[in-house]
């Protein structure tokens, strides 16, 4: 018994690994944050492990019944739609019942779309926070306050329509003049890297409204 964390490309396939491959076809489950998009990788590497629905909404109901399937002897993988799961993506609650029960968790390197975003910044990044998603409301003003003080490089998720907000209040909180570094569509055809100050990069795209996946690496306070 034991469950496998497996990475999946954020955008390149090529970025699958070897041992990816071989774990997926192995297993006797796959768990997938949503079937259609995974089924499409698993058709590109010819993988036909039977593949079960595992997301946000779910997650705290079939937990239970996934641990269960483990101390019977199953091997499960757990993969989101991108990247490493649990990284702002399902993979957190079944990963801790597996340890809290004595099942073997072997979670595989690979693709997570902020360490290539946080090394082309061009900023320190001997000392890092990662935060994921801000807050959307409740919350929001508190946490943009106390990392306004945050002296380590800050690592953020933001979905495009929500780029520029967020960008706006970089300027408010910390600072017009605070070095940002905003990266889209990593690995992509059209992957590109915006620096500068916050209010350059933000000028900068709300004259060219951003698509795709975004990773916003922002310079601590000095």
């Amino acid at each position: 018994m034991k469950l496998y964390i497996v990475p999946t490309p954020i955008g390149n396939l090529q970025d699958m690994t070897f041992r990816a491959i071989d774990v997926l076809k192995e297993v006797d489950i796959i768990l997938a944050e949503d079937t259609r998009t995974s089924g499409k990788l698993l058709k590109h590497f010819e993988i036909s492990t039977p593949m079960q629905s595992h997301h946000m909404h779910n997650e705290h109901k079939t937990v239970d019944t996934l641990i269960q399937k483990l101390k019977s002897g199953s091997t499960i993988a757990l993969i989101s739609d991108a990247g490493t799961p649990a990284i702002s993506d399902p993979g957190f609650l079944l990963t801790r019942a597996c340890v809290e029960n004595n099942i073997d968790v072997d979670c595989l390197p690979g693709a997570t779309a902020f360490v290539p975003a946080l090394v082309n910044s061009g900023l320190p990044n001997d000392k890092f926070v990662f935060e994921g998603f801000l807050p959307v409301k409740k919350g929001r003003h508190t946490r943009l306050l106390l990392l306004a003080e945050e002296t380590r490089t800050m690592i953020f998720y933001e979905s495009p329509h929500k780029l520029i907000k967020t960008l706006g209040h970089f300027c408010e909180y910390f600072g017009e003049g605070r070095q940002v570094s905003v990266s889209r569509e990593l690995t992509k055809l059209y992957e590109e890297t915006i620096r500068g100050t916050a209010k350059e990069v933000f000028e900068h795209f709300t004259n060219k409204p951003p698509k795709g996946e975004i990773v916003i690496v922002v310079g601590g306070k000095k």
